[in-house]
Parts: C-alpha cells; sequence; structure tokens
C-alpha cells in the first residue's frame, strides 16, 4: 500500500485538529464549570436539566407565595390579637357599668371609653396591608370591609369569597380571609323571633345602654360581648392553623428544591479533578501529535539518499 505525502499531511492535520477540539472543550467545561455547554453534546442530559430548572423554578414561585401568605397571615394575627385585647376590655366594662352602685355620670364615663373601644375595632376590622388591600373585605380588597350604610349603621360591605393560591404541586392555601368570619354578626331573639345582629351594631347598642343606665341593654350586651369575642378568637384560631400549614408547606418545598438542586448538580455541574486530568491528557497528546508531524513532515526520498 502507498501512502502520499498528501495523505499524510491530511491525516496528521485532521488527528491535530480532532485533538485541538477536544482540549478546547474541555478548557470551555472549565470555565464554564459545566458538563453540557451545548444541548447538541448530549441531548439526553440537555432535556434533564432544562425539566430539572422548569421544576426548580416552580418551587421558587410556591416559596415566593408561601412568604407573601405568611405576611399577610401575620397581619391578620396581630390584628386579632389586638382586637381580642379590646373586646375583653368591653367586657369588663360591660360588666363595671352592670354593678347597681354606679351614678349615671360614672356610666357615661364608662360609655365613653366604649366609644372609643368601638372606634379602634372598627379600625382593626378595616386594617390593610402593605399593598393597600383590606385584611377582611373578602375579595373586595379595593374597599374598607366595615362602613357605614344608608342608615348610618356599620354593616360589611365585602364578601364570602375565598380566594386560594398555589403552593405546591397539589396544594394551595387561602390567602384572603372574610370579616364577617372574625367580626360575626349575633343572634338575637325576641318575642320568639331571631334576628341577626352586626358586631358593631351590638356594640353600639351596648354603649346605649351603658349611657342611659339601661339594665336590660346592659345585660343584653354583656351576653353578646361573650359571642363577638368567641368570633375573634376562633378566627384567631384558624389564622394561627394556615400558619401552620404555611411552615408545614415551606419546609416540604425547601426540602424538593435542596434534592432537586442536589440531581442537578449531578447531571450539570462539572467534576473538577476529572475535568482537569482529562485537558492534562489531551495537551500531552496533541504536543506528542504535533512532535511527530514536525519529524514526519521532514522526512523524504532525498534525505534517505544522503
Amino acid at each position: 500500500m502507498q501512502i502520499s505525502t498528501s495523505y499524510l499531511f491530511d491525516r496528521a492535520s485532521q488527528q491535530m485538529g480532532k485533538l485541538q477540539t477536544d482540549l478546547a472543550k474541555s478548557q470551555a467545561q472549565i470555565s464554564a464549570q459545566k458538563q453540557v455547554l451545548n444541548p447538541s453534546d448530549a441531548p439526553d442530559q440537555s432535556a434533564a436539566i432544562l425539566r430539572l430548572k422548569s421544576v426548580i423554578g416552580r418551587q421558587d414561585s410556591y416559596s415566593k407565595s408561601l412568604d407573601t401568605i405568611n405576611t399577610r397571615l401575620s397581619a391578620e394575627d396581630t390584628t386579632l390579637k389586638s382586637a381580642n385585647d379590646l373586646i375583653v376590655r368591653v367586657k369588663e366594662i360591660a360588666v363595671q357599668a352592670s354593678n347597681d352602685t354606679l351614678s349615671s355620670a360614672d356610666r357615661q364615663a364608662l360609655g365613653t371609653e366604649l366609644k372609643g373601644l368601638r372606634g379602634e375595632l372598627l379600625s382593626l376590622a378595616n386594617t390593610q396591608d402593605s399593598n393597600g388591600n383590606y385584611l377582611f373585605a373578602g375579595s373586595r380588597v379595593s374597599q374598607p370591609a366595615f362602613a357605614a350604610d344608608a342608615s348610618g349603621q356599620t354593616v360589611y360591605q365585602g364578601d364570602q369569597t375565598h380566594m386560594n393560591v398555589m403552593v405546591g404541586e397539589n396544594q394551595s392555601i387561602p390567602i384572603n380571609r372574610s370579616g364577617s368570619d372574625a367580626f360575626v354578626r349575633v343572634v338575637r331573639t325576641a318575642g320568639g323571633v331571631s334576628t341577626g345582629v352586626s358586631f358593631f351594631q351590638s356594640l353600639d347598642e351596648l354603649t346605649a345602654g351603658v349611657n342611659n343606665s339601661d339594665q336590660a341593654a346592659m345585660q343584653r350586651g354583656l351576653g353578646e360581648v361573650d359571642s363577638l369575642q368567641q368570633g375573634i378568637s376562633l378566627a384567631q384560631a384558624s389564622v394561627g392553623t394556615d400558619m401552620k400549614v404555611v411552615d408545614q408547606q415551606a419546609s416540604v418545598v425547601r426540602d424538593t428544591t435542596l434534592g432537586l438542586k442536589t440531581t442537578l448538580s449531578n447531571i450539570e455541574d462539572l467534576d473538577f479533578a476529572t475535568a482537569i486530568t482529562q485537558m492534562n491528557k489531551q495537551m500531552l497528546a496533541l504536543e506528542a501529535a504535533q512532535s511527530s508531524f514536525a519529524k514526519i513532515s521532514q522526512l523524504s526520498l532525498f534525505n534517505y539518499i544522503k
């Protein structure tokens, strides 16, 4: 078999070109700290990397949603705790006002305090979050949860809609709360007829009863305050339950994200020790090929005759 000089040169050039390409790829991998630089290098591996990054992105979105929900729930919890403290004081005043030894002037002084407490409770019921949304208005977050109607009565003007936010592949958590679930109506029965009385109407009538030394109104109001306090306490317990669910789900998301990132790292990240060893081998092979080609290229028939 005869081997021409041009074939010899072409063959050597191809081999050195391949070695240079492999070396350049290894250097690029080390520089980027990644195993796969282009999808065409490893299609299956690239597809797996894209899938993992997509799932990690969803987990990050769930984590942000959980942070938002937790902030809102913390605001609700703080608000309801303050409301519960105020309603406890309302009950203390109602008990004190029912004492027969108090004069009308004393009760009117207590009535003034009741009016102030009622105003503070209304302010808490219309608490807004950092985005200006009303916490207890249901889905009608752009308007106050409680406001005066045409007759001057303070009524709930939100709705009962609960909006849920996805915080996992099959997990959602409500992000809003109805004001009527916290600042509840009370059922008043008179003459065999039951009627619903709003939270603030009950407080207004208790205040009027104290100011007017109306024992019947004061006793009725004292009984209704227990129902009002129970509503706030139950709402606070519900918020606490939701906060616990958020904490648990946040832990699940963190663990899931950690597992996914570990898997992604195994597929995508470069083993530096192996990569550097491989690059050194490639450099040695390239240098050997270049040295051999330099010596072979100097050989010719005339050099042999000499």
